[in-house]
C-alpha cells in the first residue's frame, strides 16, 4: 500500500510539474521578448544576453500607461471595497435567517450569475447616456459592482453558513451586543479567507475588463489599462518588444495581489462554495 501511495504521489507531482511548466512558458516568452533589443532577432526561446530596459520606459510613455494605471486602480479599488461591504452585509442575513423571502433572494442572486453581462449592454448603454455618466469612473464602478455582487453574496453566504458557528453570535447577543456590532466585531473579522478570494477574483476581472470599458470609457482621460493596451497594440503591431513590455506592466499589479493573498485564496473559495 505504501508503494502504491508513493507511486501515486510521484505521478501526481509529475503531472503538476508538467502543467506548471506549460503555464509558465507563455510568461517566459513574454519576458524574453520584452527584454530584447529591437535589433535582436534571435529565437523567442533564447534568453537575451543584453537587456533593453528602455522598452518598459518607452512603452510606459507612448501608451500613456501612467494615466491608464491610475484610472484602472481607482475603478478597481472602489469597486472592490463596495463589493466587500455591500456583499458581506447582504450575505449575512441571507445566511442566518432562513425565511422564504431570504431563500428566494438567494436563489435570485444565483440565477443572475448565469445571465451573460453583455445581454444588458444595449439598455445599459442607453441608460448611461441618459443620466450623463459616459466617460466617468462612476459608471465603471457601478457596473462592476452590479456584475460581481451576486457571486460575492454567494461566496460570503456559503462561508458564513459553513465556517462561522452561530454560538459565537448567540454569546455576544446574550452579552447585549446588537446585530451590527456582532457583524462588524465578530463575524466580519472571521471572513478574511473568503474576502481574500473575492478580492482576487473581482479585482482580476475588473482590472481586465474590456467589453464594457471600450463602450463607456472612450475618452483618453478616463481609459483603463485594457483600452490603452488595445490601442497601443494596434499601433505597434510590428514592435513586439514594446508590446511585450506593456503587457508585463499591465499584469504586475494583479500578480502582486495574488502573491499577497494566495494563502487565503483556496481556503476561502472552497469554504464559500459549499452549503450555499
Amino acid at each position: 500500500m505504501d508503494y502504491i501511495s508513493s507511486k501515486r504521489k510521484i505521478t501526481l507531482s509529475t503531472f503538476a510539474l508538467i502543467f506548471a511548466v506549460l503555464h509558465f512558458l507563455p510568461f517566459y516568452i513574454l519576458i524574453t521578448t520584452a527584454l530584447k533589443t529591437k535589433s535582436d532577432f534571435s529565437s523567442k526561446w533564447v534568453f537575451p544576453t543584453e537587456f533593453s530596459w528602455s522598452n518598459f520606459t518607452e512603452a510606459w510613455q507612448v501608451a500613456n500607461l501612467g494615466n491608464a494605471l491610475l484610472n484602472t486602480g481607482i475603478i478597481t479599488f472602489f469597486a472592490a471595497i463596495s463589493l466587500i461591504v455591500i456583499g458581506s452585509l447582504a450575505a449575512y442575513p441571507l445566511a442566518r435567517r432562513q425565511t422564504k423571502l431570504n431563500r428566494f433572494m438567494f436563489m435570485f442572486f444565483i440565477a443572475i450569475m448565469v445571465v451573460p453581462p453583455l445581454a444588458a449592454l444595449v439598455p445599459l448603454y442607453q441608460l448611461v447616456v441618459n443620466i450623463g455618466l459616459m466617460n466617468t469612473h462612476e459608471v465603471a464602478i457601478f457596473n462592476n459592482v452590479a456584475s460581481y455582487l451576486p457571486l460575492t453574496i454567494f461566496l460570503y453566504a456559503g462561508f458564513i453558513r459553513s465556517t462561522i458557528p452561530k454560538s459565537l453570535e448567540e454569546a455576544a447577543r446574550i452579552d447585549g451586543a446588537g446585530t451590527f456590532r456582532i457583524f462588524f466585531q465578530i463575524v466580519f473579522p472571521l471572513l478574511k479567507p473568503v474576502t481574500a478570494s473575492i478580492l482576487i477574483i473581482a479585482c482580476v476581472y475588473i482590472w481586465n475588463d474590456y467589453q464594457f470599458a471600450i463602450f463607456f470609457l472612450q475618452d483618453e482621460t478616463v481609459q483603463t489599462m485594457t483600452v490603452a493596451l488595445s490601442r497601443f497594440f494596434g499601433e505597434n503591431a510590428n514592435n513586439i518588444n514594446l508590446v511585450a513590455a506593456a503587457a508585463i506592466i499591465a499584469t504586475l499589479p494583479m500578480a502582486i495581489l495574488f502573491l499577497l493573498l494566495q494563502k487565503h485564496f483556496v481556503k476561502g473559495l472552497a469554504a464559500g462554495s459549499v452549503k450555499g
